[in-house]
């Protein structure tokens, strides 16, 4: 989902790490079944070692689904909406190369976050690389490795 607004009813998220457990989004269910690209990027994920997949829930409304949400233990992975767009929760670093590169776009909500949308068929690769990336980064993978892993 595009953000739309620059405020949340409790908190301004530009200037703070945005940390939220999967047990506080909302009733923890199996995530749904996505429109046809994001769900190819979606069953991916869900193959990983130690990858946690349920639903992510609207921010205002917890009773709304509004996409799938991927944790790695109780570190957030990233969260890809119904309408398929991405957000996904990195490092200063990894998201400043992703940025760089033109790989994906600043998330204006939260510091170090980046999103993306997957939208065709070539958006896919690119998708299930910045995932890996960032599951590669959660996982301990130094910095330039993980820039080594990226087709520039």
């Amino acid at each position: 989902m595009r953000p739309q607004a620059a405020t949340f009813d409790y908190i301004y998220l530009t200037d703070i790490e945005i940390i939220m457990r999967l047990e506080d989004k909302g009733q923890i269910l199996p995530p749904p079944v996505l429109n046809k690209y994001p769900q190819m990027v979606s069953e991916e994920i869900q193959k990983w070692s130690n990858i946690i997949s349920a639903t992510h829930w609207d921010l205002y409304d917890r009773t709304k689904v509004d996409g799938a949400d991927f944790y790695m233990g109780k570190k957030e992975l990233g969260h890809i909406h119904l309408d398929g767009w991405v957000h996904l929760a990195t490092n200063k670093e990894l998201s400043q190369v992703m940025l760089k590169n033109k790989l994906a776009e600043k998330f204006p909500y939260a510091q170090n976050w980046v999103m993306f949308s997957i939208a065709k068929k070539q958006d896919v690769k690119k998708a299930i690389l910045l995932f890996q990336l960032n599951y590669d980064r959660l996982n301990g993978e130094p910095i330039d490795t993980l820039i080594s892993k990226i087709n520039i």
